[in-house]
């Protein structure tokens, strides 16, 4: 079945079932994002996901890290094609849980065509399901998040505390020098998380806050790019922090951004060259012999950052729904040697270079 789903992924992105390719919007400055309409699907973009990350803990004070996100990607197929089996979306999805007390990350995927009402991204606002894996956001703001896969349970509700915050230019967000290497993106930092996980015969509580980006675009990244790294992160005195670079072929930068909201929702951005990334610690996966720098000392613009790591193995391989390997982990913020804040670290194109 595995390998049923990447030679049919394989077909769809090479054009392999084409009669009449379809075209995909692009990505242009000036577009005014308009809510609640984009907080739902954009099926006329190829790629979209909606991202949320956290740190939760239990009654007992116990940490944990979770990834909870959806991926729809409009596929090639022959958009005249009027058969109801016909696989122009595909919905994908993936949840994980950073377990420090046991060094173990609990992860699962799932990959479906989009249909029949039990598999889908609607517009208009979040309501995303993939068979009995559902994101929605219900009619007071909140996201309901849950998750029923084989060795984890999630039922999670994720209210926001601060409006949202427009990536770039009001939304439009570069990701490289062309001005159509680009996305529309926006972010919910600190969303207040409450809800129960499920696991080993258990059930626990949990509290904690949340980071969501909601992301569509017509391509990953520009040609020469291999991966990125990104971080996401709520700050303890109400800020929210998000960085990324995007790595070319040749071990430089392709592309960077930061961004720094404080609490009263005064923004700083800050230009590519203002935004550098120092790996201070690298660990090995046994399983994929990929190496990530999962300690790092970031600097934006005069503010210097290190990233502290809840554990190191937090690498996930997707391979069997994206095709691609990435490390998705938990980390603590430090600052001048002092605990500042909690946030979320990926790092894609570490084992391969990430397909566009």
């Amino acid at each position: 079945m595995r390998c049923f789903w990447i030679l049919l992924l394989w077909l769809f992105f090479q054009g392999g079932m084409v009669a009449a390719p379809p075209e995909f919007s692009p990505v242009a400055p000036g577009r005014v994002l308009q809510f609640p309409q984009d907080f739902g699907a954009h099926p006329e973009f190829r790629i979209e996901w909606w991202y949320v990350t956290g740190w939760l803990e239990t009654e007992e004070g116990h940490p944990l890290g979770f990834q909870v996100t959806f991926f729809r990607t409009a596929t090639y197929a022959d958009t005249d094609n009027p058969s109801r089996f016909s696989p122009r979306q595909l919905i994908v999805a993936h949840v994980a849980l950073s377990d420090p007390a046991t060094g173990q990350l609990v992860h699962d995927q799932k990959i479906r065509r989009e249909g029949f009402d039990l598999v889908y991204a609607r517009t208009g606002d979040t309501d995303i399901r993939l068979d009995d894996w559902v994101f929605v956001r219900e009619a007071g703001g909140s996201y309901r998040a849950q998750i029923d896969a084989h060795n984890l349970r999630l039922q999670l509700t994720l209210a926001p505390t601060q409006p949202l915050m427009l990536q770039g230019d009001q939304g439009y967000s570069r990701r490289g020098p062309e001005t159509g290497q680009a996305s529309y993106y926006y972010s919910a930092p600190h969303l207040s998380v409450i809800g129960t996980i499920h696991r080993n015969g258990k059930t626990a509580n949990v509290t904690g806050t949340a980071w969501l980006d909601h992301e569509w675009s017509h391509e990953l990244i520009g040609p020469g790019a291999v991966g990125w790294d990104w971080v996401g992160a709520n700050l303890d005195d109400g800020s929210a922090w998000v960085v990324f670079q995007i790595r070319d072929r040749t071990g430089g930068v392709f592309w960077a951004y930061a961004a720094l909201r404080d609490a009263s929702g005064q923004m700083t951005i800050y230009a590519p060259e203002e935004v550098h990334f120092y790996p201070e610690r690298f660990w090995r996966s046994a399983r994929t012999q990929a190496t990530y720098p999962v300690a790092t000392r970031i600097r934006t613009g005069e503010i210097e950052w290190q990233l502290v790591p809840l554990m190191d193995d937090q690498e996930l391989d997707a391979r069997a729904s994206i095709g691609e390997v990435y490390w998705e982990g938990a980390v603590t913020i430090v600052r001048e040697g002092k605990p500042v804040g909690r946030g979320y670290l990926e790092m894609t194109g570490y084992l391969q270079p990430i397909s566009r």
